[in-house]
């Protein structure tokens, strides 16, 4: 357990830093002016290591330029989805959706970030009924009436990521179990959002998800979750979406996460698709559902970048 006041790599840190040295963050500005007392809170924090209470790091605290770049992506990445709005419905191949959605990103000066991520073969992620993630899109897919549906944008505008999905009912009325597992989906990630303090933890997030979830007869997938985004497609921390309140990564102004929770029907459990090594399903092959929103911790809570 940490218990020595100043962590040792902090104080270190901020020894070495002059009150007039440029901030590590980028800004410009003078360290006395940005973040040395951000440093010195941090550094005077306790953490206990037996609830897996970490620090931040420093590449994963954004500075103004950078929150406002991410904001523009997420223009671009909202507006995407909201195409999306239009053109789902019962005929449709998503494949068509994939290349509309290329299309509006690349035409806004974007670049679809799935497309040859690690091999990933298309734009967008669109996942169908007990597909939980990862969905490929193809002209062999056709949405049928009833359908769930959720589609995974990233766009990368001038090398910054913005991240969001949402669930579509194809032609506007599915089953009332279905209905209700993608209204409870969207209560978990909101939970979840809500969840988020300027100091306070990771864990918090899990908690307040998997508790409305469960509470309602539903699972929590473990396997994946959300992610630190911005600079990069992925970043830390790993945002799971179960978990215990007051645990993990401390949470502080300037970071960027996804909050994702996947919420299936049945068990939590899932598998990957043994032929194209992306496609994730339920294991039992019960619907799946999931929500996901960009969202900037602030010094007084959160703003929404892209949803």
């Amino acid at each position: 357990m940490d218990i020595c006041g100043i962590g040792k790599e902090v104080l270190a840190y901020i020894m070495s830093m002059s009150r007039n040295d440029l901030c590590w963050c980028g800004s410009g500005k003078k360290y006395k002016k940005c973040h040395k007392d951000y440093d010195e809170r941090i550094g005077e924090m306790k953490f206990d290591v037996f609830k897996g209470q970490v620090r931040p790091p420093h590449k994963i605290i954004n500075n103004a330029k950078d929150i406002e770049a991410v904001r523009k992506s997420g223009v671009v990445n909202d507006g995407t989805l909201d195409l999306m709005e239009e053109l789902v419905r019962p005929g449709v191949s998503t494949a068509f959706l994939d290349d509309a959605a290329r299309d509006y990103i690349e035409s806004h000066g974007g670049i679809p970030a799935c497309l040859d991520y690690e091999g990933f073969p298309k734009s967008t992620c669109i996942s169908i009924n007990e597909v939980v993630c990862h969905g490929i899109p193809s002209k062999k897919t056709i949405l049928k009436e009833g359908d769930i549906v959720n589609i995974d944008i990233t766009t990368n505008l001038d090398g910054y990521f913005a991240d969001a999905s949402r669930m579509f009912i194809v032609g506007g009325k599915t089953t009332p179990e279905a209905q209700r597992l993608v209204e409870v989906a969207r209560e978990c990630m909101e939970l979840g959002i809500q969840a988020i303090k300027p100091w306070g933890w990771l864990g918090d997030i899990g908690d307040a998800c998997g508790r409305h979830a469960h509470e309602n007869g539903c699972s929590v997938v473990t396997d994946l979750g959300g992610h630190g985004v911005g600079k990069e497609f992925h970043l830390e921390p790993f945002v799971p979406h179960v978990g215990k309140k007051g645990t993990g990564m401390l949470l502080v102004p300037g970071m960027i996460l996804t909050v994702e929770p996947m919420i299936n029907q049945g068990t939590y459990q899932v598998d990957v698709d043994k032929g194209d090594n992306w496609t994730v399903r339920t294991k039992d092959r019960k619907l799946s559902a999931q929500w996901e929103k960009t969202v900037l911790v602030t010094e007084t809570g959160t703003e929404i970048l892209s949803s």
